[in-house]
């Protein structure tokens, strides 16, 4: 049924878009020279089945971004990693903030395996951890800065949620003047539909939404020491 149902917002979606071209969205923000890959909230309380955050789609979106992980870093471009972690998840002084009193971000308690980046996409030593408190990836860290002092002007997009986590890090990118690139098959979602309408969506308006093997050949194009 689920996939019946995405089927069918695909179908509409097809349509939107010649509604929304029409006005002069959906325009292409290109691939700039200079790339970076940065992997939203792959860690085990989104990859894990039955953790509150678990999200679908993990047998396509996990061997998707160890392919894309692979090609970067035959490249030597950089290789980021977020996660969310807290350091006081209980009584009236919580870091989690209002958020706390919204989503279940008791089960981020820092320290606890499940803010621990999955295992299976074998983040190295020198590929950046960004422990985040917020649902984007740039909003109160260094993100920006880190990726900016390193010449990054394309910024590739994995990880979960779509609706939250990767959606609001990818409009943040746009701010901070990177090209958001968002590839199809490294995303996900918990709730049938969220996937197809908020790629539909920042495709229309704030980044390009790719397919996985679109944006291995861009990288295959890059010379060896992008960085």
């Amino acid at each position: 049924m689920q996939q019946d149902f995405e089927q069918a917002l695909q179908t509409a979606f097809r349509e939107y878009a010649a509604f929304y071209k029409s006005r002069g969205f959906m325009r292409r923000l290109g691939y700039g020279s200079r790339p970076a890959i940065v992997n939203v909230d792959l860690a085990k309380a989104w990859t894990t089945k039955g953790s509150a955050f678990a999200c679908d789609g993990m047998e396509v979106i996990i061997p998707a971004t160890q392919k894309l992980i692979a090609a970067g870093r035959a490249l030597g471009i950089p290789i980021v990693y977020t996660t969310c972690a807290y350091d006081i998840v209980e009584g009236p002084f919580a870091d989690t903030g209002l958020w706390g009193k919204k989503i279940p971000l008791e089960h981020l308690k820092a320290g606890s395996p499940l803010c621990e980046i999955d295992e299976r996409l074998e983040r190295r030593e020198d590929e950046l951890l960004i422990v985040k408190k917020r649902a984007s990836a740039f909003q109160g860290t260094d993100l920006a800065g880190y990726l900016t002092s390193l010449g990054v002007d394309t910024v590739i997009l994995t990880g979960v949620t779509l609706s939250s986590c990767v959606r609001l890090s990818c409009e943040d990118g746009l701010w901070a003047g990177f090209r958001p690139i968002v590839v199809r098959e490294c995303v996900g979602d918990r709730i049938a539909g969220a996937v197809e309408w908020n790629l539909f969506d920042i495709d229309a308006k704030f980044g390009d939404v790719e397919p996985l093997d679109g944006v291995l050949a861009y990288l295959g194009g890059l010379q060896a020491g992008a960085r």
